[in-house]
Parts: structure tokens; C-alpha cells; sequence
């Protein structure tokens, strides 16, 4: 989910601890929990900081380590001693408790997203992404922000997000349901499909959709059970040769190509060097698809520049790649 996302549901959280009576017991333990619950359902995030260094280690990273299983429990005490520092009275048991559903939320919420994480980790480096929830979903981010109004107005917080979670949970449970549906909408469109992407947008009713068939990449979107196919690539299998190879030792290609499950290619000769670039299809969007790794390589199979990452012209895209040149 978003960074918004993420904050109003630590509150929610903190507000859902008051349900406990150790919590409930003390102001300091209320307010302890609550500042706990906000951090923690922050932090499996600060890895967005990879940023500063490039976007190949970002991509290769953002949520990966950082939201592994042993980061859960890492992260958790991690969040529930630096509060218990500032609130040595505090109950550490349930601030850690606390801390602990703040940051599991955090991570399994993240799984329902396109983009995923590898919250299985080290028992799988699988990514796990349903495609259920978009990252900003107004629906979810708008029942928040109605409970934290509902307890600033007097409410008691812990049934109110009681409630809220119960409405949630059922949310999560209908977007299943919708997904499901449209999938079928989609054997139905193209039945030799051997995989498909359905992910969704920030409209109720529209679902992105990536399809794989054993000849062909099919790109589109539908609405409710409407299938609307927008592009038909050749499925071509990546060549198995020196240019190639050399392409995918770069960092940046590297990067797109370890998260990437839905790609074509393509390649362009110039004067004095090789173009080749990689292309996701899950975000097409406009017409365009966002997400790219570029490389340049010289007639003798070395790096001139390389560029990953997501990019919404073409224009702007040669301005990375001449930026990553200088």
C-alpha cells in the first residue's frame, strides 16, 4: 500500500489495541501502543531509501529483505524497544504484541498489491503479488480516515475499528470474488492462455490484464466482465546469444529481470552501438508502458549506459539514459 495507507492503518491499529484491557488499563500504555503501531506500520518500508543510491538496487530490494519473516519479528522489536525507551513503564509484553500486528499488517497487506513482496522469505524469494488491492485504493484509505474522524469525535476507537476491519476483511473477500470473475471473462476471451496478470486499478470496476499464451503476449483491461484487448505480441523467447548475455549482466537489466514476470523485448542496431531494451507489460497506461530497462552496448559487448526504472515517455526515457551517460 501507499505511505498514507500505511499511516492511518497504524493509527487504526493503535486505536483497535484500546480492545485490550492491559492496554486500555493506563494512558501510558495507550499511548506507548499507538506510537508503536504507527511506526511499525511504517518501517518494513524504509528500504524506499535504496532509492538514493539507484534504481536497480531499489527494485531488486523494495520489499524484500525488509519484509521477510525474520524482519516481522526483527522489526517488531526493533519498534517495540525504542518505545519502551521513551516508556520504560509501559507493558513490554503487550507493546510488543502491538508492534508486532502493526508491522504483520504492514506485510500481508502489501501481498495484495501488483506489486508484491517476498513476505515468504527465506523460505521462498518468490515474489507474491495477487493483484487484488491497487497500492492507493480510496475505498480502503477512505473507511480510515472515517474511523480516525469517528474517534476524534468521541467514538470509542477500539470497536469502531472493529468494525472497520470486519468491513475491510469483507472488501478484501468481494475483490476476490471480482478477480476471480474477471479471469474467467478472460479464458473465455482467450482460452489457450497459460498465465495471467489481472491487477487492479484505482477504479472499482477496471482490472489491468498481462496474458501469456504459448504464441503471444495479450495486453488489455476489462471492466466488470468486459475483456477489451488493447495489444498482441509475438511471444519470442530472449536470444541466446553474446549480445544478449551481455545485456543481462548489466545491473539495471538485471534488476528488471529478477521482478519482472511479464516481459518482451526488443533490440536496435546503430552506427556505433546496440540498443537493447526490456519491456513490462503489466502497466500499460495510455498506451505506454512505464516500465523499462534500457541498455547501450558498444560493438565490443561494453556497458556506454544503462537505465531501469519507470518512465512515462519516450522522451523523457532517452533523457535518463543521456543523464546516465554524463
Amino acid at each position: 500500500m501507499d505511505t498514507a495507507t500505511h499511516v492511518v492503518m497504524g493509527f487504526a491499529i493503535g486505536g483497535l489495541a484500546t480492545l485490550d484491557p492491559v492496554v486500555a488499563e493506563s494512558t501510558v500504555n495507550t499511548q506507548s501502543v499507538l506510537i508503536a503501531a504507527v511506526i511499525g506500520s511504517q518501517i518494513p518500508d524504509i528500504d524506499t531509501l535504496l532509492k538514493l543510491r539507484n534504481n536497480a538496487v531499489y527494485i531488486r530490494n523494495h520489499r524484500g529483505i525488509t519484509h521477510s519473516l525474520p524482519a516481522i519479528l526483527f522489526w517488531s522489536v526493533l519498534v517495540a524497544a525504542f518505545v519502551y525507551f521513551i516508556f520504560p513503564e509501559a507493558n513490554w509484553t503487550h507493546l510488543w504484541i502491538w508492534s508486532l500486528v502493526a508491522v504483520s499488517v504492514h506485510v500481508f497487506v502489501d501481498i495484495f498489491n501488483a506489486y508484491g513482496t517476498q513476505a515468504l522469505r527465506p523460505i521462498t524469494s518468490r515474489w507474491i503479488a495477487l493483484g487484488m488491492i491497487n497500492t492507493f485504493d480510496p475505498y480502503i484509505f477512505g473507511i480510515h480516515v472515517l474511523g480516525i474522524v469517528i474517534w476524534l469525535l468521541g467514538g470509542h476507537p477500539g470497536y469502531t475499528f472493529l468494525v472497520m476491519y470486519i468491513i475491510i476483511a469483507l472488501y478484501y473477500v468481494l475483490r476476490f470474488i471480482m478477480q476471480k470473475m474477471v479471469k474467467s471473462a478472460v479464458l473465455k476471451t482467450i482460452p489457450d492462455a497459460e498465465r495471467i496478470i489481472i491487477a487492479s486499478t484505482m477504479y472499482f470496476n477496471q482490472w489491468r490484464i498481462a496474458v501469456t499464451t504459448k504464441d503471444h503476449f495479450y495486453v488489455g483491461r476489462a471492466y466488470r466482465r468486459s475483456v477489451t484487448i488493447f495489444d498482441k505480441f509475438k511471444r519470442d523467447s530472449v536470444p541466446d546469444n553474446d549480445i544478449f548475455r551481455a545485456a543481462q549482466k548489466d545491473k539495471n537489466v538485471s534488476a528488471f529481470l529478477s521482478f519482472s514476470p511479464v516481459y518482451r523485448w526488443e533490440i536496435q542496431r546503430y552506427d556505433d552501438y546496440t540498443e537493447v531494451r526490456f519491456i513490462d507489460l503489466r502497466y500499460r497506461s495510455n498506451g505506454h508502458y512505464p516500465f523499462v530497462a534500457i541498455v547501450k552496448l558498444t560493438d565490443e559487448l561494453e556497458v556506454i549506459t544503462s537505465y531501469t526504472g519507470w518512465v512515462y515517455s519516450e522522451e523523457k526515457l532517452r533523457k535518463k539514459v543521456r543523464v546516465a551517460t554524463d
